[in-house]
Parts: structure tokens; C-alpha cells; sequence
């Protein structure tokens, strides 16, 4: 299981649902509190502002779907697979990410704070306009990643890759370019003053 923050496990589940079909399935303003969901396919899955609260997804298939207004709120996701799926001001509060896959993974709005993403693998995803406060980004791999407009605040960025990562536009002010790798990544001139503040220079 993916490491909590203050080593708070992840909530108990009270129902199951396992080997499910549901691809290609419409899911309109669902709810589902506690549910552990075990090798379900998800696959090209069209959801609209249903919520998840405390579930967990073991071995789930959320590739191509597609997912908007909706919330997974304090969720944990085991060896999900992610493939140019699509999250569209989606809520993900304190969820936790273990050995998933997330290529082509596209975000787009809503609020990934505190979530839970350390080592993952997110080379080519989209984060665009992303609220991504105290997010836990250690060990992640972003190259060739974009973070665009988005809130790092407070982000956790310890030997992330950052390498060809565009930046622009996103607060950087948890960024330490001397714990983490950003070789060649975009930013805009204002980042680049904070960038160089962060290293000690006398910006003037």
C-alpha cells in the first residue's frame, strides 16, 4: 500500500464488487462509500459527477475513460492502470496511488491535494489548471510531462524528474532544483526569478 501521510492507513471497506465488466458503462452521479473494487474493467468508461469515498481499486482498468465532475475522495488505487484516461474537475483529496500505470494519463481543473503519487510513473501526462497542493510527488517520473497553471504549493518534489517538464504557469515555491532533477524543463520568466531565489541568487 501506498505510504500515508502521518502513517494513516487506508479506510476500511464494507462491500466488494470483483471481475466486473462495467467498460463502456455510463456512471451518472453514483455514489459509493467504502467499496473495495477488485480486477474490475472500467475500460472506456463515461462517468459524470459520481463520488467515491474511501474506496479502494485493486487491479481496476480505468483505461480511455473518461470522467468529469466527479469526486474520489480518500481513495486508494493498487496496480490500476490509467491509459489515456481522462479526469475533467475531478476531486481526488487524499487519495493514494501504488503500482499503477498512468500513460497518456490526461487532468484537467479540479483538486488532487494531498494526494498520494510517490515513485509513479507519469512520463507524457497532463496536468493542466490542477490544484495539486502538498501532493506527495516523491521519486515521480515526469519527464516530458506538463504541469501547466497549476497549484504545487507546499508539493512533496524530493528526487522527482522533472527533466523536459513544462512548468509554465504552476507555483514552483516548493520547488528545490538541488533535490530535484530539472534538466531542460520550461518555465515562464517570473518562475525563472523564483527558481533562481531558491538557489540563493540576489534577483534584482
Amino acid at each position: 500500500m501506498a505510504e500515508r501521510k502521518h502513517g494513516v492507513p487506508a479506510p476500511p471497506t464494507e462491500s466488494a464488487i470483483r471481475s466486473g465488466e462495467w467498460d463502456g458503462r455510463d456512471l451518472d452521479h453514483e455514489t459509493f462509500r467504502r467499496v473495495l473494487f477488485v480486477d474490475v474493467d472500467m475500460t472506456e468508461m463515461i462517468n459524470r459527477g459520481s463520488a467515491f469515498e474511501e474506496c479502494t481499486f485493486s487491479q481496476v482498468r480505468f483505461n480511455v475513460s473518461e470522467h468529469d465532475d466527479s469526486s474520489f475522495v480518500n481513495c486508494t488505487f493498487r496496480r490500476c492502470s490509467f491509459f489515456d484516461a481522462t479526469f475533467r474537475a475531478c476531486k481526488f483529496t487524499g487519495s493514494m496511488f501504488d503500482g499503477c500505470s498512468y500513460g497518456l494519463l490526461k487532468v484537467e481543473g479540479g483538486d488532487w491535494s494531498f494526494v498520494g503519487l510517490p515513485g509513479a510513473d507519469l512520463r507524457g501526462s497532463a496536468f493542466h489548471g490542477v490544484r495539486l497542493r502538498e501532493a506527495d510527488l516523491t521519486g515521480a517520473r515526469l519527464e516530458k510531462a506538463e504541469i501547466l497553471r497549476s497549484d504545487l504549493s507546499g508539493a512533496w518534489l524530493h528526487s522527482a524528474d522533472l527533466t523536459a517538464c513544462d512548468l509554465r504557469g504552476s507555483d514552483l515555491a516548493a520547488l528545490d532544483p538541488q533535490v530535484t532533477t530539472v534538466k531542460k524543463a520550461i518555465i515562464d520568466s517570473f518562475q525563472a526569478t523564483v527558481v533562481a531565489a531558491a538557489l540563493g541568487f540576489d534577483v534584482r
